[in-house]
């Protein structure tokens, strides 16, 4: 494999930037398959390879596996699947799952020194396949509500979301000791602000990229 770094110039701009060519041998079938696939989704062969050579900004993929990039062993699995076990499963249970879920995403953050950068973590659930990046012209993230039910994605949105200086999701946010208890009911009510900006989608008023981010 060779490579070979040439300039780009930005037009309007004195500033320099580098591309690199790489020169990777492969074999017939390799090349075949290449070729099906870009037919099949509609890419130029270059486009389909770029696209590839970038998930290595969020995975790591050998051989015989796939890891995040806090070395964690990763599966694919059918998303609808996924929805299905996490729908099944006790609010609470839900909640469960969604503060799991945060921490992998968290932690690849941390390690990348970018626990504060939201428009990193976004990304990171964007091509790690969580749910597409959607960020309205007000700055809220919309979730697609099939990325899972709502207890879910409240708990797993707020933990990425968090700052330094506040508490994890509260466990009890059920909504049976919602409806029942006033003493969870009113901080839920004060820390969990859903916003309608779309029906297809969850958003809250916590949910939003900063303007320096945007």
């Amino acid at each position: 494999m060779s490579t070979e770094k040439k300039p780009k110039e930005s037009k309007g701009s004195n500033s320099e930037s580098t591309t690199s060519v790489i020169t990777v041998r492969i074999d017939k079938d390799l090349n075949e398959n290449l070729d099906l696939i870009r037919s099949k989704i509609g890419l130029s062969k270059a486009d389909l390879i770029r696209n590839y050579l970038e998930m290595s900004k969020y995975v790591k993929i050998q051989k015989s596996s796939i890891k995040s990039l806090n070395d964690r062993d990763l599966i694919m699995v059918k998303k609808s699947f996924l929805r299905k076990l996490i729908e099944n499963s006790e609010e609470a249970e839900q909640i469960n799952l969604g503060l799991k879920l945060s921490r992998l995403i968290n932690d690849i953050a941390r390690i990348n020194n970018k626990l504060e950068d939201i428009d990193y973590k976004i990304d990171l659930c964007d091509h790690m396949g969580f749910f597409p990046k959607f960020v309205d012209e007000e700055n809220y993230v919309l979730i697609t509500k099939k990325f899972g039910p709502k207890k879910f994605i409240e708990a797993f949105t707020w933990q990425i979301f968090k700052k330094p200086n506040q508490k994890d999701f509260n466990t009890n946010y059920t909504s049976e000791n919602i409806a029942s208890k006033s003493s969870i009911r009113n901080p839920y009510n004060k820390e969990i602000v859903s916003v309608e900006r779309s029906s297809s989608h969850y958003s809250f008023e916590f949910a939003k990229i900063p303007e320096e981010e945007s």
